[in-house]
């Protein structure tokens, strides 16, 4: 079973705990954290969303990403509008959440 350890005082917590059992901190959500998987976001996007998944999925700074990206577009000649458009055709889309949809899988 993973384990997260708290920033705090080092007690080791499944990956579930939102506070520390041990000290009572608060504890960052999983979402935020690098090691997302690479799905293109619905929500927060410009364009097609390859900046914003790129940052969220490496936890990057977005605006960051997408001043690289629109630097890149300038001075690559042309190769990140190509790996731009790559991204955008062969990143998949966050699933849709329904309200009363059954979660995937069941």
């Amino acid at each position: 079973m993973p384990v997260r350890f708290c920033h705090q005082c080092g007690t080791g917590l499944p990956t579930s705990a939102r506070f520390c059992s041990n000290c009572g901190a608060v504890i960052p959500v999983m979402e935020s954290m690098p090691g997302r998987p690479l799905v293109r976001p619905r929500t927060g996007r410009q364009i097609a969303g390859v900046c914003l998944a790129l940052a969220q999925s490496n936890g990057w700074d977005v605006a960051v990403v997408r001043i690289a990206t629109v630097l890149g577009f300038c001075f690559s000649g042309g190769f990140v509008g190509v790996a731009y458009l790559a991204g955008w055709i062969g990143i998949p889309e966050e699933p849709l959440n329904l309200p009363g949809a059954y979660p995937p899988g069941i």
